[in-house]
């Protein structure tokens, strides 16, 4: 069996398609095979692939009718006899060390489940402000206790750029479908596993930005179904026991989020928030106070959390240092999840 199988889904990518598999083709690391999972494109996508199998012996071609993002990784996933499996997508750009580095690390390193890598977001003219400032952030969390940390802040691996120890995912069971991002629910419940995660600290991944992107047009990806995928996971781990949940964000991200706690059965308690014409009210049955009265509603509560919860920029690195100062663990006492 190879070291690596390489599972590339496509979906109509005949124009980007080319770029990716020269990228694959000009690793260093060279015991790997590619499966590429044609979702019933209607473009020359097949053809394209078939091309290439004639000349490339380590392509596997699988053919099937359109299925979906999920289904079609998933098939890779379950073709996969190698001991690692490496995503791409079939627009996205390897580093010729990609392979290498990242085999070198998870054999290093057996406590690591997952290994990422820095991304770099092309084409210029394409990508928007709001994506440069996401992937400024992903490529920010380097090591297993950078990533944990801010699980629930937004998904903090790029999907196409991760390479996983093959007996891990099919023991997790691949990507699963709950109406929100399939990848950050991979990861969601690889953190409820204590799985170890880690990025190689240089860019072996360019990352494609256009218009068709699947992050923009599906609206698994909306904000509503990000925050339905936090609570339901916090629900599961960072909330299990607790008898006082404050949301620190009494906002639109606050209320939203409280919302969904709700329906998954999270009994909220308090709200805090600095907006005066806030605090004395109530919101979704739940006082509004000031950070000032943190402390003393704290201390009513046996096992109580914090779940920060403010969208706005530099807001969380501003409620991180107030915490500290009271002597909050970030992980154990309070979360941020915005």
């Amino acid at each position: 069996m190879p070291l690596v199988s390489v599972v590339l889904p496509c979906y109509n990518a005949a124009e980007t398609l080319p770029e990716t598999l020269i990228s694959i083709r000009k690793q260093t690391l060279t015991d790997y095979d590619l499966i590429a999972i044609n979702d019933g494109s209607t473009d020359a996508t097949l053809a394209i692939l078939e091309s290439w199998g004639i000349v490339e012996e380590r392509l596997r071609i699988i053919d099937q009718p359109h299925s979906g993002i999920i289904r079609t990784a998933n098939v890779g996933i379950e073709e996969t006899r190698s001991a690692y499996m490496a995503r791409m997508d079939a627009d996205d750009l390897a580093h010729p060390e990609r392979l290498s580095q990242q085999v070198t690390f998870l054999d290093q390193n057996p406590e690591v489940g997952v290994v990422s890598s820095l991304v770099d977001v092309f084409p210029n003219n394409q990508v928007r402000k709001g994506y440069r400032i996401y992937v400024d952030w992903l490529n920010s969390l380097i090591s297993n206790r950078d990533i944990r940390r801010e699980m629930f802040v937004e998904s903090p691996l790029a999907n196409p750029s991760v390479m996983i120890r093959t007996a891990l995912i099919k023991k997790i069971g691949g990507y699963e479908d709950h109406g929100w991002p399939e990848d950050y629910d991979l990861w969601l419940r690889m953190y409820l596993a204590d799985v170890g995660f880690a990025k190689i600290p240089e860019i072996l991944l360019r990352w494609r930005d256009h218009p068709q992107r699947i992050t923009r047009t599906d609206s698994r990806y909306s904000v509503k179904n990000f925050l339905r995928a936090k609570a339901h996971y916090l629900a599961l781990g960072p909330l299990q026991g607790r008898d006082g949940v404050i949301i620190w964000g009494a906002g639109m991200i606050g209320r939203r989020l409280g919302k969904h706690l709700q329906r998954q059965g999270v009994p909220l308690d308090l709200y805090i928030d600095i907006d005066p014409n806030k605090i004395g009210r109530e919101k979704r049955g739940c006082p509004i106070v000031s950070p000032e009265d943190l402390l003393n509603r704290w201390k009513r509560y046996r096992n109580p959390v914090i779940l920060a919860a403010v969208g706005a920029r530099n807001a969380r690195g501003l409620i991180r240092k107030r915490l500290n100062t009271y002597g909050f663990v970030e992980g154990r006492d309070w979360w941020a999840v915005a």
